[in-house]
């Protein structure tokens, strides 16, 4: 062997050994990186995420990582991919960049060989990392009782929920199948994420699976596809609590047939049900109606919309899981009083309505106040055509705003709680309405047109001196425009 020949080979076993160490350095500096993921995310989302995530590669900057399926490639790019990004710059400060692609069935492998001999590297199947085919959706681990804001229009479903969960192991299931219905964004699913982490909370033994009708007919048909239909029927049937969303989406004859069975046997033996779905069970059109009557037959509880109270109380609870993170974070009252009035739909719409101005809070350099609010959440509001006011909306939303009755407005009294309540209606009926002076007067009892006139002035003057008087104004001004 020439002498060109003896340091090619040499310099081909150093470059071998470098990319050993390489792969071992990244292999360790992965694993760290996911120890922090899992100590930051907790043992249930960590698994349900990044159990099936491998490192392919570090080189050049970029972290290649691979995952099995193009739904979870999108989901760890958009809702952990500048968390992953950072964990991995402590770790080598080069690093610029995360990819993650979808692993096939096939992929190039170098054996033990292929380090002195890399054009020789065989192509060699690879199967995916085995993991729980059968296992349930993921579970958000925000979504427990103690987030959830319980009021009027849910108390009921969030009791029977709280029973389901806490009932002791062997007693025989009291609410069973527990039904709940509710529109979007008005808490069903948190309702189901809720249970399934109490359950295992107090019984870690038992079996709390959610699943959403969309995972059970993929597992449902990727188990009749691959023979391991019968494994599939006898992991769901030893399940204790088996919680299943979006119910209206149940479609076809055989997985319809199977879930019926499924919802027997569970029944039948004593383990706990709760479903949830968009509408009452009566109302699932193309439902299976043995599957409808079981439904039907159980306890079947709704979530209405919130009421004013109720968002006020989840928008401050928002407020104060922001504020966990951002200590400096500034969001007015009167602001938030103004988001609960005129975001009257539901939940999520709320959630979005604060993301916005938490967003605008902490990357611009001025306050939150009612006109940035106001752009911030316009549409979410919607386009309203302008409305003719009339002087009893006023005095209702100022009777409200104030906690006295339009009766107080009305009347003679003078004391101070009763006195500026009224001199603000009537300035807002001045502003907001074409009425006159008379007018005015004689819808708040009677009043001549000095003492209106005597109001407005007040008004105007006291605000001009007092910010928190003049928002205060300014938020019933936009209710009652609203």
């Amino acid at each position: 062997m020439s002498a060109g020949a003896v340091k090619e080979r040499e310099k081909a076993a150093r470059d071998g050994r470098d990319k050993e160490g390489n792969a071992r350095d990244a292999g360790a500096m992965w694993d760290r990186v996911r120890r922090r993921l899992r100590a930051e995310l907790g043992e249930d989302v960590f698994n349900s995420w990044f159990a099936r995530v491998d490192l392919e590669s570090l080189g050049g900057g970029v972290v290649r990582l691979s995952v099995p399926t193009v739904f979870l490639k999108g989901w760890i790019k958009s809702h952990y991919g500048e968390r992953i990004q950072a964990l991995w710059q402590q770790e080598d400060a080069s690093v610029r960049r995360i990819d993650v692609a979808r692993r096939t069935a096939l992929r190039v492998i170098p054996d033990e060989h292929a380090a002195a001999e890399p054009d020789k590297a065989p192509a060699v199947a690879a199967h995916e990392l085995p993991y729980d085919r059968f296992a349930g959706s993921p579970l958000d681990p925000r979504l427990t009782f103690a987030s959830f804001c319980e009021g009027r229009s849910n108390d009921v479903a969030f009791r029977a929920a709280r029973a389901v969960a806490g009932a002791p192991e062997g007693s025989a299931p009291t609410y069973n199948p527990l039904y709940v219905h509710a529109g979007v964004g008005l808490g069903k699913t948190h309702l189901l994420h809720a249970i399934a982490h109490e359950a295992r909370l107090l019984d870690p033994s038992r079996r709390a699976l959610y699943l959403t009708v969309e995972r059970f007919t993929v597992q449902f048909v990727s188990a009749i596809r691959d023979r391991s239909a019968l494994d599939f029927k006898d992991r769901l049937r030893a399940i204790d609590v088996l919680l299943i969303d979006d119910m209206q989406f149940l479609t076809g004859k055989i997985v319809q047939q199977e879930f019926c069975h499924l919802l027997n046997v569970l029944l039948d033996s004593g383990k706990q049900v709760v479903v949830a779905a968009d509408r009452p069970p009566a109302e699932l059109d193309g439902i299976d109606e043995r599957v409808r009557s079981r439904m039907k037959g159980g306890v079947v509880v709704g979530l209405a919309a919130p009421d004013l109270a109720m968002r006020r109380a989840i928008l401050e609870s928002r407020v104060t899981a922001a504020r966990e993170r951002n200590p400096l974070l500034t969001i007015p009252d009167i602001v938030l009083d103004y988001v609960a009035q005129v975001v009257a739909t539901n939940g999520r719409d709320l959630d979005g309505a604060l993301n916005r101005l938490v967003c605008r809070a902490e990357f611009s350099e001025g306050p939150i106040t009612m006109d940035v609010a106001e752009m911030a959440i316009a549409d979410l509001v919607g386009v309203r055509e302008p409305r003719r006011i009339r002087i009893e909306d006023i005095q209702k939303v100022v009777a409200t705003h104030f906690n006295v009755s339009k009766n107080d407005l009305l009347s003679a009294r003078r004391t101070r709680a009763i006195v500026r309540p009224r001199q603000i209606a009537m300035y807002l009926a001045k502003t907001l309405t074409p009425r006159s002076f008379p007018e005015i007067g004689k819808r708040f009892g009677g009043r001549d047109h000095t003492t209106v006139l005597h109001a407005v002035r007040k008004v105007e003057e006291l605000a001009a001196g007092d910010e928190a008087l003049a928002q205060e104004i300014e938020l019933l001004r936009r209710i009652i425009q609203d």
